[in-house]
């Protein structure tokens, strides 16, 4: 059974999540569909991409689908994960992402939508990192993702708290582009990427591809990202990462002892 549909109107094409039963979690068939449908997109040289859930969800995405993160001793989100392809897609996608959203936004679907390249938001979004609640450890390009939205006191708030931040609140600090009422959200949504279709689609493409590489031109020395993965697997070795993992499958509160 599918869990995403696709449709094309124009020169844009549409991908929306359709996975209610699991809230739309980031698992490796869904994003599997999303990739293909990118693919395909590029593949009919598309002029604008928008990512959605279906209308009137409460959860645009859960993020990652923690039941197929590994209990302990193994890297829980490393290269090959499915989370890593599909920022990657989007990233590379040669045409303007756009996220349309409803509902919440959770953990590895924040960083999907920050990696977009619009993002358009119903004022009930809410915006929430949440690793911390299960003794999860972020990786540093998705820690990039965040420092390339938003000032690193607003990502150590998100990332340290794992509390929601409004769509409202999300747009002041510019971390999003508009918020729209629920009703609107649809129209304006597809005013904005007609508008983009009518300009100039190679030149849309390079200044893509330019901020790409400007947005992850920042150095670090081998000693350095030595040391980041270092921390890393302090805590997916920990006590406290299987702990996490167990109580969010269980759906019991995690009791966390810092080992």
């Amino acid at each position: 059974m599918a869990l995403t549909v696709t449709e094309i109107r124009g020169p844009i094409g549409i991908v929306t999540l359709d996975n209610p039963a699991r809230r739309n979690a980031l698992g490796k068939q869904l994003v599997g569909e999303v990739i293909a449908a990118l693919k395909d997109f590029s593949e009919r040289k598309l002029r604008v991409a928008i990512l959605r859930a279906a209308a009137g969800s409460k959860v645009f995405s859960a993020g990652h689908d923690v039941d197929e993160l590994p209990e302990g001793g193994r890297e829980p989100l490393g290269w090959d994960d499915p989370l890593r392809h599909l920022i990657r897609e989007i990233e590379n996608f040669p045409a303007p992402v756009i996220a349309m959203l409803e509902g919440g936004v959770w953990g590895g679907a924040c960083e999907t939508v920050l990696a977009c390249d619009l993002i358009v938001a119903a004022p009930e979004v809410t915006f929430a990192v949440t690793p911390a609640r299960l003794g999860v450890p972020y990786n540093v390009s998705g820690m990039l993702t965040f420092l390339n939205a938003t000032t690193p006191h607003i990502v150590r708030e998100m990332a340290f708290t794992a509390k929601p931040m409004s769509a409202p609140r999300a747009e002041h600090l510019g971390m999003i582009n508009y918020v729209i009422p629920k009703d609107e959200l649809e129209a304006f949504t597809m005013s904005l990427a007609s508008g983009i279709a009518d300009n100039a689609p190679l030149s849309i493409a390079v200044m893509k591809e330019q901020l790409r590489i400007l947005a992850g031109a920042k150095p670090m020395s081998p000693q350095g990202f030595e040391r980041i993965q270092g921390l890393r697997r302090v805590v997916y070795d920990s006590r406290d990462y299987v702990e996490g993992i167990r109580a969010f499958k269980e759906k019991r509160k995690p009791v966390f002892r810092g080992e």
